[in-house]
């Protein structure tokens, strides 16, 4: 049935009985079983599943419903009664799949049996287990081993994680790239460059403590819509909040709770930002200029009093260079790089003057730019002006998506060899570490235009469709020797298959994964560095699915040598046995860790920057320097526009549950690119209008997304904006953080064509 698309629809609050509406919608979509309610009842509290969505964390002190509506769309896609049997296969072929959107792709249900791509029929087949774990480990055996990829995607949970990593290295290679390359990668990176550690500071007390919040770039009523609950909390005890996001995203200007009685029945709107900045896209670091700038102008004219010289001094190194640059800078080069007044800079920072614990969040605004690292540093240097790093209240806030993506960096999925303890695993497994850095997900494609990746086994995820350069990656992607994917549905990655190509299911997080043990427990770690058990209840969708671990083992025992140190049976049968091996590969985070887990609210890594201990070459938090005022890699031009990709309100990253982005007034569609009207004017063109999107990047190489709906929209002159990944194409696998390699994804030079 052909969807009708609206546009400019009148934009509601956060939540409310839109979120009710959205998930019930979701439900009669996903035909989910009546029991999805009660793994809802059970989700994000002990003795239950943790959410699958976003890795927003989970209090001690729960409410009732501890769910948003994104994971409980989540919950409900994972219990579809929907099923796609092998039969599935005997009325459609891959090359006939491909024509279809990734919504139809992943409404065809959970799959059930491990499956065989057969090139002949252009279909897969289904195969046993152990013909799908014996063909490839004899593939992996015969490749040259620098050229096999291990990508994980952030599901899966600490002790398949481990596993998955210690295959990888036992097999001979560092590749083990992770959906945080992708995304806050840079955060992984920059912080720990200029405080000694790639996490946040934050914790969840804190919340409660800060009297306000400045978010740059990141969207809570789409992508951690659990966070406006403490942000209610705050604007009730009068704390502040002030926004800068190229984009006016309804979860930060008000928000309906919708685990309040008498807000649904009263339509009470709680107003989230009591200053919203619309800055360019890629400006941030020219907007935290002006902030530190006005910061320490206010500091000059009021003898000193205004920043905390003292925590400076002890704690602190570079601020005397970064106080140089700032009074260098003028207010005018600051301006004209933002789209802001001098007057709203001095506005904001004036509420930071005011503040005493400021806590400053961020997300893939910040990172996903060529400059991204600068931008993470630059906050940085916000937040140490006045102490607001180390104390209750205040803090360093990146929030992260998937659910375990943190946590999977944590235990070893790195493809950089001096952030895992090589030593131990030595020890641990008798055998040699290879020492090598392995790949970044950017050199994997960069090496797949090369012809230089021989396979890629995907624990999770969606890689393909979610990578940059996506139109010329289909293209050499088939040519590897073998493609691996652990799924629990169809997507578009399992469309371009390798000469060898198997899809293994796995279970979700919220079934019963059943050993010899009993079942088991999972666990993963949240954007607040709390480690969190998880346990399903559900029956699997399949007697055939296997546990993400029970997967890699398999894979593991096909594909390694005997080592009799390497005891894949005896750790599938009991996944405590894994977590004392992380515990004994990690002792410092880790230590009891089985004994841990059952503390409500979850156990904390200790994270020494909160302590105001700084891992740094200096022992101290370094103050960025900035060698440009955006984050961009290219120059304003006639006729260029800044694109930044976008997810809209019926998504979680690849996966897209469904049409409707009420919060952008967008119905039944995606295809669209959001403009400001007078940009839309003076091109000539007018709203409704199909439109082409022209890559404009110095590489010269011909990219295009066709059929556009341009959109008229409440967004900054010269930015233009539009949905991930459907725009991936435009985004060069070239344009990337300067230290972390993030694809630039939110400040790509574009063109218009009609």
């Amino acid at each position: 049935m052909e969807r009708k698309s609206q546009v400019n629809l009148p934009k509601p609050p956060a939540g409310g009985w839109g979120s009710v509406e959205g998930i019930v919608h979701i439900y009669g979509e996903s035909w989910a079983t009546p029991a999805a309610l009660e793994t809802l009842a059970r989700l994000n509290k002990p003795g239950g599943s943790m959410c699958t969505s976003c890795a927003w964390p989970k209090p001690v002190n729960y409410h009732p419903f501890e769910f948003c509506e994104n994971g409980a769309k989540a919950i409900l896609w994972d219990t579809t009664s929907a099923r796609c049997t092998p039969r599935f296969w005997k009325s459609h072929t891959v090359t006939e799949l491909r024509s279809w959107s990734d919504h139809q792709l992943e409404k065809t249900g959970r799959l059930t049996a491990p499956l065989r791509y057969d090139r002949e029929q252009d279909r897969y087949v289904e195969v046993s287990w152990d013909e799908a774990y014996s063909a490839i480990g004899q593939t992996l055996h015969r490749l040259p081993r620098e050229q096999v990829v291990f990508y994980a995607s952030g599901h899966a949970g600490l002790e398949a994680s481990y596993l998955y990593a210690l295959l990888a290295r036992v097999y001979g290679n560092n590749n083990l790239p992770q959906s945080s390359n992708m995304c806050h990668e840079t955060t992984s990176v920059g912080l720990k460059r200029v405080i000694g550690s790639p996490v946040g500071t934050v914790i969840w007390e804190d919340l409660a403590e800060a009297d306000c919040f400045f978010f740059f770039g990141q969207n809570p009523g789409v992508n951690s819509p659990r966070f406006l609950h403490p942000l209610k909390d705050a604007k009730k005890r009068g704390a502040k909040v002030i926004t800068f996001n190229p984009v006016r995203e309804q979860g930060l200007v008000a928000f309906v709770d919708p685990s309040s009685v008498s807000d649904m029945l009263s339509g009470h709107e709680t107003q989230i930002s009591d200053q919203y900045h619309q800055l360019r896209a890629g400006s941030d670091i020219a907007a935290l200029t002006g902030l530190c700038k006005a910061v320490l102008e206010a500091d000059e004219t009021q003898g000193g009093t205004v920043i905390d010289h003292a925590f400076l001094a002890e704690h602190t190194h570079g601020f005397e260079d970064f106080f140089d640059f700032l009074r260098a800078t003028s207010w005018a080069t600051i301006c004209a790089e933002t789209g802001l007044s001098e007057d709203a800079l001095r506005a904001a920072a004036a509420v930071y003057m005011a503040a005493e614990r400021v806590i400053g969040v961020y997300g893939m605004g910040l990172t996903q730019q060529v400059h991204g690292s600068t931008n993470v540093g630059m906050l940085v240097n916000f937040l140490l002006l006045r102490g607001n790093i180390g104390r209750p209240g205040a803090g360093c806030c990146p929030v992260r998506g998937h659910s375990n993506v943190q946590g999977q960096r944590t235990v070893g999925i790195a493809e950089k060899a001096a952030l895992v303890p090589m030593d131990k695993l030595r020890a641990l497994f008798d055998f040699e570490p290879p020492q090598k850095d392995g790949m970044h997900i950017v050199e994997v494609g960069e090496a797949l235009l090369r012809g230089e990746v021989a396979a890629t086994i995907s624990l999770g995820g969606n890689l393909l469709r979610a990578m940059p350069d996506i139109a010329r990656l289909q293209e050499v992607w088939p040519q590897q020797q073998l493609t691996v994917t652990v799924s629990t549905k169809l997507n578009r990655s399992h469309l371009y298959p390798g000469k060898a190509s198997y899809i293994l299911p796995c279970l979700s997080r919220v079934e019963i994964d059943e050993q010899a043990t009993g079942n088991q427990t999972v666990t993963i770690e949240d954007s607040f560095s709390m480690i969190h058990p998880s346990i399903g209840h559900r029956e699997p969708a399949s007697p055939q699915l296997r546990s993400e671990l029970a997967i890699v083992a398999g894979i593991a025992k096909a594909t390694l040598d005997p080592n009799p140190k390497l005891c894949w049976d005896d750790w599938q049968a009991d996944y405590g046995q894994v977590r004392d091996l992380i515990a004994a590969t990690y002792p410092e985070d880790f230590h009891d860790f089985n004994a841990r887990i059952q503390k409500p609210g979850g156990f904390w890594r200790v994270n020494a920057a909160r302590e105001r201990v700084w891992k740094t070459p200096s022992g101290k938090a370094e103050f960025t320097l900035p060698e440009r005022l955006n984050a961009l890699d290219f120059a304003d031009a006639p006729g260029r526009y800044r694109l930044i990709t976008l997810r809209s309100n019926d998504q979680f990253n690849t996966t897209v549950y469904g049409y409707s982005d009420r919060f952008r007034g967008i119905e039944g569609t995606r295809d669209v690119l959001l403009m400001n009207a007078a940009d839309i004017a003076d091109a000539g063109l007018r709203p409704g209008q199909k439109v082409s999107l022209l890559g404009d990047a110095a590489d010269e190489v011909e990219r295009r997304v066709d059929g556009l709906e341009l959109v008229s929209f409440e967004i900054p002159r010269g930015t233009v904006a539009g949905y991930y990944p459907e725009l991936n194409p435009l985004i060069p696998i070239s344009e990337h953080d300067k230290l972390s390699k993030t694809p630039a994804s939110k400040g790509i030079a574009v063109r218009l064509a009609c």
